[in-house]
């Protein structure tokens, strides 16, 4: 079974920097995707970056300019680099992958920016 572990969350003033950190159990080039998503109390789950199995990059408006997902195949691990966060980007963070017509997904790792 394909596990994805999350690491990196904690605690920030706004304005400072998190790296959460997705290690797979599985070879990350035998994915088609992976992204991070994060939910808020109250809100629904969203999609904050997203990279394909080329490279290609997307971001959620909210966060363009400020986070950086990247992926290293030699690790096989998921990273998103968080800049100049905001209260609002207090959640919980999960790591996404796609595998075939399977979608695995990491435990979450809580984010809380205090402003």
């Amino acid at each position: 079974q394909v596990q994805l572990v999350e690491s990196g969350g904690g605690l920030v003033q706004a304005g400072e920097s998190l790296r959460l950190s997705c290690a797979a159990s599985e070879r990350i080039l035998n994915f088609n995707w992976m992204a991070w998503y994060r939910q808020a109390p109250g809100k629904e789950r969203e999609e904050v970056a997203s990279i394909l199995a080329g490279g290609a990059t997307t971001y959620v408006d909210s966060v363009k300019g400020r986070f950086y997902i990247s992926s290293d195949a030699a690790k096989n691990t998921l990273t998103l680099q968080m800049n100049s966060l905001k209260s609002e980007d207090t959640a919980l963070y999960y790591c996404f992958a796609r595998w075939g017509p399977d979608k695995i997904w990491g435990q979450g790792t809580q984010v809380t920016v205090s402003s």
